[in-house]
């Protein structure tokens, strides 16, 4: 046998591996493209259909392919609406998430203490998640209707509140407040999900080696179970965060805009803008949540990547 013949015979058997591998990402590409399409046309297209339309001249269903550059944001931030649910955001957001993350934290401190029925209280926490923000806010609509002096309703009602002064939604400078009550009912059973994660993945015996060194049990959660717990924090303010800057039907269903569009909302108004027919107003303010939602976001996929890496 030649030299050549023994070549080929040793290279013969890698061929049908090679034509494997090569059927196999054929195969792959073939699976994953029909949703990266999908991904580039309702995504990334109609983004940048929205970028487009917010720099032309297209309100009134005049449409112009006239370019206006900034002008369309610069219009809008000069009104008092979208000044005020800029404001309506802020608060929202903090009343939010600041009273999310403490809810969640003590429930899940109290439910890791192995409690009897702790399934049953656990399930029971949960059971917001289950519904609907639409079903929230038709909810909360009811139980925060203030009704009138003669004739309360809902809370004021039931726990004999003067509806004169527990206006709740129906008040134009706490609002907001209200409907941040509403969507903390609803969510803090999930970041106490979250957080009973985090304190069952520490394990036992670290907390007992802080008690054997004589740590007290404050000591032993400040120096020990919050730092371990500081990544679950940050996801859930990463979660909450982007649920609070675009919130739309929630505020839809249990106040719209109130009164002095004192519960008003960026998407609220995106809604109401585009109904009127102005749609490169509406698609400025689209892209001003986007914005939002971008700086909240990006950096935490970059810390996560650089985590990856170096893991």
């Amino acid at each position: 046998m030649s030299q050549a013949d023994t070549v080929m015979t040793a290279v013969a058997p890698y061929e049908p591996k090679k034509r494997r591998v090569r059927i196999d990402r054929i195969i792959s590409i073939a699976v994953i493209a029909p949703s990266i399409i999908a991904i580039a046309i309702f995504v990334y297209f109609f983004i940048g259909a929205s970028a487009y339309i917010s720099v032309i001249d297209w309100n009134q269903s005049n449409y112009t392919n006239k370019f206006v550059g900034l002008q369309n944001y610069q219009q809008l931030f000069s009104t008092f609406r979208f000044q005020q649910d800029l404001r309506n955001t802020l608060f929202f957001t903090i009343a939010f998430l600041v009273v999310c993350l403490a809810i969640g934290l003590l429930l899940a401190i109290l439910l890791d203490q192995k409690v009897k029925g702790e399934a049953i209280f656990r399930n029971i926490f949960m059971f917001p998640l289950a519904i609907s923000f639409i079903v929230t806010g038709v909810a909360w609509r009811w139980l925060l209707s203030p009704g009138t002096a003669g004739d309360p309703h809902g809370v004021d009602q039931l726990f004999n509140l003067d509806p004169l002064t527990w206006t709740w939604f129906s008040n134009a400078d706490s609002g907001i407040f209200s409907v941040a009550l509403a969507a903390v009912w609803q969510m803090s059973g999930y970041v106490m999900a979250m957080y009973i994660a985090g304190l069952r993945a520490i394990p036992d015996e670290i907390r007992e080696a802080a008690r054997v060194d004589g740590a007290t049990e404050w000591q032993v959660f400040r120096s020990i179970i919050f730092p371990l717990l500081q990544p679950i924090t940050l996801s859930a303010v990463i979660i909450l965060g982007h649920i609070s800057l675009k919130i739309f039907d929630l505020v839809f269903a249990m106040s719209g805009h109130g009164p002095a569009f004192g519960t008003d909302v960026p998407a609220l108004n995106m809604f109401d803008t585009i109904a009127a027919n102005e749609y490169s107003s509406g698609a400025a303010i689209a892209m001003i949540l986007l914005i939002l939602v971008s700086i909240l976001i990006i950096p935490y996929l970059i810390f996560n990547f650089r985590n990856e890496v170096k893991q």
